[in-house]
């Protein structure tokens, strides 16, 4: 499944460059980093209420296509900030193994919360 998230990655790094005009990345990008972040957070609000609605329904389509919009939009802005979905991956992979209080004890302050201490 990596081959669709190095695909995709491919296509976002091309439609960076594009005109605003002709492509819905481009736009984006061109309208900066604060409207990338709020769309994040648009499609994270839509997969908290799809995935609410799923356990209510039975249905899961809304939410893996809510979800699909999220991860595109975090690949967008990830491209935007010159990273891409592989440095995210290999963090995923060097956690691998490990109990997730272990590891969110090690990271030492790295983007920990309050809940950390």
């Amino acid at each position: 499944m990596d081959d669709i998230l190095t695909a995709l990655d491919e296509v976002l790094a091309a439609r960076k460059q594009a005109s605003a005009e002709d492509s819905y990345v481009a736009s984006l990008n061109a309208a900066g980093l604060n409207k990338i972040l709020e769309k994040v957070g648009e499609e994270t609000t839509e997969v908290i209420l799809a995935a609410k609605d799923s356990v209510e329904t039975g249905n899961t389509e809304a939410l893996t296509h809510e979800v699909a919009d999220l991860w595109f939009h975090l690949m967008v802005m990830l491209r935007h900030l010159d990273l891409d979905h592989t440095t995210v991956l290999q963090v995923l992979d060097e956690r691998m193994g490990l109990s997730g209080l272990a590891e969110k004890a090690g990271r030492k302050g790295h983007n920990a919360g309050p809940d950390a201490t």
